[in-house]
């Protein structure tokens, strides 16, 4: 955020400052040419404001609050994007909003949580499909096998899950070629430039929604009908691809603090390892520790004996085998929450933690179904 603010800071200001600048000399002329004084027209232009936000316009648009425009805006509403050309006046309307959201962007939430976990599973058997030709192809899999059949080659591919980097690089082309179509329908329509329609594509997919660019807000199209029921579409479409190419980057850059840390890590256990085993002689040293990072949370609780028997020999324990064996805990109790909430046993791979797919795929059972492998690759 600090990074960020420093760039847009750097790049916006001088133009806010120059606009404002063009601004205070335009009202300077305009009140000495009409001899009216600044306090009269700052108090129009605040009146003039108000009936702004009411959704009043110099130019004709089409009204905000017959059917298809409030449709429209519970749409924005829902899906959070909010654009904020249309906002409820009256007391009445902002108390059903409160209550309306609370039930329509949850709802939304969980609609593009499904959205993503059908979108995996297509993804998913294209894919192996292919996998399984390219084996064939090299005579890896018998060409009357199918997937689950009883030999050795297919039963190690029956968990074979796609890559997250690859699902990632579909959703990416998918949301670019959904953007492009959208420009090239916004562009001649709205009359904005091929860039300004690619900058609002991505501004309402990501349900950023600063409203400074909103689609169908004229009073009249040509074609309308077909417009309107297209820029629903494409937006649909969007905001759908976005929220779930959001959802597998985060995995991404999950996986990557994640093998950073285990670096850093392995370098500090490495050096404090000498440091204790000078120091210290009869402390049980962490090496164990070190050695399980990649081994599943059930060989942990094997494994987590043999700190037992020597905690019950007599010898001391430092404060790091401590943590780990509380960690190890959590882990199991963490894992059975996962299992809890999923409602069947879970299953862990090789194959899962190397594709960064586990369990379901949506956003939050993605998150349930790592909760486990993150307590103990940390």
């Amino acid at each position: 955020m600090l990074c960020g603010a420093a760039v847009f800071s750097a790049i916006e200001l001088p133009t806010e400052r120059e606009a404002k600048e063009r601004w205070e000399e335009r009202l300077e002329n305009f009140t000495r040419r009409h001899n009216l004084s600044r306090a009269e027209l700052r108090h129009f232009l605040r009146e003039y404001e108000e009936a702004s936000v009411a959704g009043i316009r110099v130019d004709d648009i089409r009204p905000r609050w017959d059917f298809t425009g409030a449709f429209y805006f519970v749409g924005t509403v829902v899906s959070t994007i909010g654009f904020g050309m249309t906002t409820p006046a009256t007391v009445g309307g902002k108390i059903f909003l409160i209550f309306y959201g609370l039930i329509g962007c949850a709802g939304t939430i969980l609609f593009f949580n499904l959205f993503l976990e059908r979108l995996i599973t297509v993804i998913a058997y294209i894919m192996k499909s292919c996998h399984e030709r390219q084996l064939r192809r090299k005579g890896a899999l018998p060409h009357n096998s199918r997937w689950g059949s009883g030999t050795s080659e297919v039963d190690s591919l029956a968990g074979w899950k796609p890559s997250v980097y690859y699902v990632m690089l579909i959703l990416c082309v998918a949301s670019l070629i959904i953007s492009c179509c959208a420009s090239a329908m916004y562009t001649p329509i709205e009359g904005w430039s091929y860039f300004d329609s690619l900058y609002f594509c991505f501004v309402a997919f990501s349900t950023i929604g600063f409203g400074d660019l909103v689609s169908s807000q004229n009073i009249k199209y040509e074609s309308q009908g077909l417009y309107r029921f297209g820029n629903f579409v494409f937006i649909l479409m969007g905001v759908c691809c976005i929220y779930s190419l959001f959802n597998v980057i985060s995995i991404v850059i999950k996986q990557s603090i994640n093998w950073i840390l285990k670096k850093l890590d392995c370098r500090c256990c490495h050096k404090c390892q000498r440091k204790l085993f000078r120091s210290r002689r009869n402390v049980v040293m962490p090496g164990n520790v070190r050695s399980r990072r990649n081994i599943s949370i059930e060989t942990d609780v094997v494994n987590e004996s043999d700190t037992d028997g020597r905690r019950l020999s007599g010898e001391m324990i430092s404060m790091k085998d401590f943590l780990a064996s509380n960690k190890v805990s959590l882990a199991i109790m963490q894992k059975q929450l996962s299992e809890t909430a999923n409602g069947y046993p879970r299953q862990m791979s090789s194959n899962s933690k190397q594709n960064g797919f586990s369990g379901g795929v949506g956003a939050l059972a993605i998150m349930n179904n790592r909760l486990a492998e993150t307590s103990v690759d940390r």
